[in-house]
């Protein structure tokens, strides 16, 4: 049915965050939200039949800037979205939102609840299906009745599959990337090793930090985690070995923790102290742990009963070299899908972050698929 909600104002410049109320939501898990926010950026115009809708998915730490556009700050698949480029912002409008309990405007644990306190360790349990549900409540606040197309990486993938699932009336293309049916023991255990590491940082507090001292170094340690199974092995080894970080000398102390660090080492500290700065830590348990929950036949039978309902074209694509989302993952979510789905691999020694690093590799492919002239 149409939406009868009012179509949102057009922003006045792209890739600028904006924010809408949806009301308050009852959760999978049995959570209620009182009232929710969702952040989100758009980028082009809606056309008058709201056709040209096109919904981008971020990763489980990612951003809803997804492309510069007006902005002044490079978005995080430039190469991929933009006036020319495989999502034609000049064709296309696309929107990106923050998922409900991110930290980038959406509600979160950093949120204020109705007594105006951070909610902290009182935020309930989101799932990947309570994502969806707050984004399709978004959808009709814009006037988009269906998505031209859904498309994700990682966490963003799982959004996406899990859209053209429980709203496949909604959906017409969707683009699962990097990404699986269902989340595995292994994906869980490094998620709970990453888990952990925050819960065991002494400032934690159960989650009721935001009066005091953050849990960095919780945070930091579940960055570094999580970033090794990000990249490959051989990418690791080809920029670092076994050297010193420069004026550092990791056998220059007869204490283990006063010596100096190898490269490696502080390529891993760089990247904790990046998300540090940037990011909530009870948001990364909440996103994580709804990925740790992604199972798309999850109370849908078999996988291929849960996918059969699926009226979307699908374009899968996996990372050749990725150790924590295996291509043969990909592969077999592609065979449970109704007709014939193959997959597309994104050759990149990289690891699971080539599907961020090697964009040329799924832009040819998406505008020929989705993208090219209708």
């Amino acid at each position: 049915m149409p939406s009868t909600v009012p179509q949102h104002p057009a922003p006045a410049r792209d890739g600028v965050l904006r924010h809408a109320r949806i009301g308050g939501m009852d959760l999978e898990t049995g959570g209620h939200l009182p009232e929710v926010t969702l952040a989100y950026e758009t980028w082009g115009t809606l056309n008058e039949d709201a056709s040209n809708a096109v919904l981008i998915a971020h990763a489980l730490t990612g951003s809803t800037h997804v492309a510069r556009g007006g902005s002044g700050e490079d978005g995080w698949w430039d190469d991929l979205v933009g006036p020319g480029k495989a999502v034609d912002t000049n064709r296309f409008f696309v929107v990106a939102v923050n998922m409900l309990g991110g930290c980038y405007g959406s509600t979160g644990p950093s949120s204020a609840d109705p007594q105006g306190l951070p909610w902290g360790s009182r935020f309930p349990f989101v799932t990947i299906r309570d994502s969806v549900r707050a984004e399709s409540r978004l959808a009709d606040q814009l006037g988009i009745r269906s998505w031209h197309t859904v498309l994700g990486g990682s966490l963003g993938g799982a959004r996406a599959l899990e859209w053209a699932v429980t709203e496949p009336g909604r959906v017409r293309r969707c683009a699962v990337i990097a990404c699986t049916a269902a989340s595995s023991a292994e994906q869980i255990a490094f998620g709970q090793a990453q888990l952990e590491a925050i819960r065991l940082d002494p400032n934690f507090n159960g989650g009721d930090y935001y009066n005091g001292t953050a849990p960095a170094a919780g945070l930091g340690l579940a960055r570094r985690i999580a970033h090794i199974t990000y990249r490959s092995e051989p990418e690791l080894e080809y920029r670092f070995g076994q050297q010193p970080q420069p004026r550092e000398d990791p056998l220059g102390s007869v204490l283990p923790a006063a010596r100096g660090r190898y490269a490696v080492e502080s390529y891993l500290d760089h990247q904790a102290s990046k998300l540090v700065e940037r990011f909530d830590a009870n948001s990364y348990l909440v996103l994580t742990e709804a990925l740790m929950s992604h199972n798309v036949a999850r109370g849908r039978g078999s996988l291929r009963q849960a996918l059969s309902g699926a009226t979307a074209e699908f374009f899968i694509a996996a990372v050749d070299s990725d150790r924590l989302y295996f291509p043969q993952q990909s592969e077999a979510l592609a065979a449970a899908l109704p007709g014939s789905v193959g997959v597309h691999t994104i050759k990149a020694p990289i690891g699971h972050d080539g599907f961020l690093t090697d964009v040329e590799q799924i832009g040819g492919p998406l505008r020929t698929r989705f993208f090219g002239p209708e």
